[in-house]
């Protein structure tokens, strides 16, 4: 099985900066893809970013410019650079593994997610 733990969120005010991180650990042979989504209150989760095992990101439009997505393969680890903070970034943030476990099967997983608060 493959977990995952996001750590990094907090209070912030509008303006500033966080960055947060997804370790990964079990039985993990590759990971294909790396990604970041948020849930507000009242609506849909929303993919933010996204990392291939190639290093090819996307971004969603709401946070082009202003977020940032890396990955230290070694390490397993997936981070999530965020500037510029609004209060509209206010939401669990959840990060998501997809890749080969060591028996070369495919793993879909996802971490208990870290809560975000930009406000004044």
């Amino acid at each position: 099985q493959v977990q995952l733990v996001e750590s990094g969120g907090g209070l912030v005010q509008p303006g500033g900066s966080l960055t947060l991180s997804c370790v990964a650990s079990g039985s993990i042979f590759s990971i294909d893809v790396m990604g970041w989504y948020r849930q507000a209150p009242g609506k849909q989760r929303e993919l933010v970013a996204t990392i291939t095992s190639g290093g090819s990101t996307h971004y969603a439009d709401s946070v082009k410019g202003r977020f940032s997505v890396s990955r230290d393969i070694v390490k397993k680890t997936g981070y999530l650079q965020m500037n510029s903070l609004k209060p509209e970034d206010t939401a669990v943030y959840l990060c998501n593994f997809k890749g080969q476990n060591r028996l070369r099967s495919g793993y879909d997983s996802w971490g208990q997610g870290t809560q975000v608060t930009v406000s004044s």
